[in-house]
């Protein structure tokens, strides 16, 4: 089939080879349109129903490396698979979208297709899997490892209380004290104070002498 090999070609590109032809032929099997898009700091991925006779939904973001790709993907046909089974009367990540999801994750917790340190941070997080890997922070962390990161850009909690920082907004922080699970920081230029999350990535400003 030209659109399986077509499906392949793409696929190719985002996750790891091993797991390509599997997906390829959901594609055609749940028969969902995947979309890649452009970078959303509010989600990763999302899942859309058919709606007027257009096919099922799914759209992840472009900018993943191919382990958070794959796991995203796997996340939301998860959601299809629970949409066809019991309808949309059903809770987004409710106790059959959690079913499905451990169904359709296991098969593919294999080394040919997640190291060894992924795999084990899945099988934790399958034993009681949230909206999004961000609430899990060391799934967060695991797979954040294999980001590109040119930058140097390490995680908001492994730098000290009053250090500086680039945030992902371009502006200069200073890290001032925990809240729960979260950080008070005051931008630079500003002193407005604002909440990050310790598993934001950020780039260290090296300390003057």
């Amino acid at each position: 089939m030209v659109q399986l090999e077509r499906n392949k070609a793409i696929l190719k590109k985002y996750i790891p080879e091993s797991a390509v032809a599997t997906i390829a032929q959901w594609i055609y099997t749940y028969d969902f349109k995947l979309k890649i898009k452009r970078s959303r700091a509010t989600k990763y991925g999302d899942y859309r129903p058919p709606i007027k006779g257009l096919n099922h939904q799914i759209t992840i973001n472009y900018d993943l490396n191919k382990y958070a790709f794959l796991n995203t993907l796997l996340h939301e046909i998860a959601h299809l698979s629970a949409w066809k089974k019991y309808g949309d009367a059903i809770q987004s990540h409710g106790k059959e979208w959690k079913h499905e999801y451990k169904l359709i994750l296991l098969p593919f917790l294999r080394e040919d297709v997640f190291p060894s340190d992924v795999i084990l941070a899945l099988k934790k997080y399958l034993q009681n899997p949230a909206a999004t890997v961000c609430t899990d922070k060391t799934l967060f962390k695991t797979l954040r490892k294999y980001d590109e990161n040119p930058d140097g850009r390490i995680f908001l909690d492994e730098l000290p209380l009053q250090a500086t920082f680039i945030a992902e907004d371009a502006y200069t922080y200073r890290k001032l004290k925990k809240i729960r699970t979260r950080y008070l920081c005051s931008r630079i230029n500003t002193r407005h104070e604002y909440f990050f999350h310790g598993t934001a990535q950020v780039k260290p400003v090296p300390q003057e002498n």
